[in-house]
């Protein structure tokens, strides 16, 4: 059985609105690659897709999958405690500049990032941002307001 770590991390779970739909689970683990295996092979195992994770040196995972409630169940069943957050995910231009124009956007705003990750799968193409906010709501009108499009959990998980 996985040993996790029950810090008293508080995480919040914003109710799913219009705008958020893309589900992000997070838990706390030893930062060891034994216990990466063991929960990147649990959820192999049971065809379950990691569209995109990050862990930092305290163990805390972040992770987005295709099926995020069958993959918090699994964990969960390892006695592993387990939150769901809602983020948003952007579309941009993989050049200088596209993070910087997604900022410009939400620099008004009285809103704290929480936490944010990038990546791109070629050079050139299209990167994805994926920010949680403490008003995650406001963020995403800001943004659509701007023409700033958002990603959906199905078109996340169809790439």
């Amino acid at each position: 059985m996985l040993q996790g770590v029950r810090g008293d991390r508080s995480f919040f779970l914003f109710e799913a609105k219009k705008h958020m739909n893309v589900q992000q689970l997070c838990l706390t683990l030893p930062a060891t690659p034994d216990t990466l295996a063991e929960i990147t092979g649990l959820l192999a195992e049971n065809c379950i897709n990691i569209r995109d994770l990050t862990m930092d040196g305290a163990g805390l995972v972040r992770l987005i999958a295709n099926d995020t409630e069958k993959a918090r169940q699994l964990l969960s069943e390892q006695g592993l405690a387990v939150a769901i957050n809602e983020v948003l995910v952007i579309e941009v231009p993989d050049k200088p500049g596209g993070l910087a124009g997604i900022m410009e956007v939400l620099r008004p705003l009285p809103i704290k990032v929480e936490h944010l990750s990038a990546f791109s799968r070629k050079s050139g193409a299209n990167g994805l941002l994926i920010f949680r906010f403490d008003q995650p709501q406001a963020a995403a009108e800001a943004l659509e307001k701007a023409g700033i499009r958002l990603l959906s959990g199905e078109e996340l998980a169809a790439r």
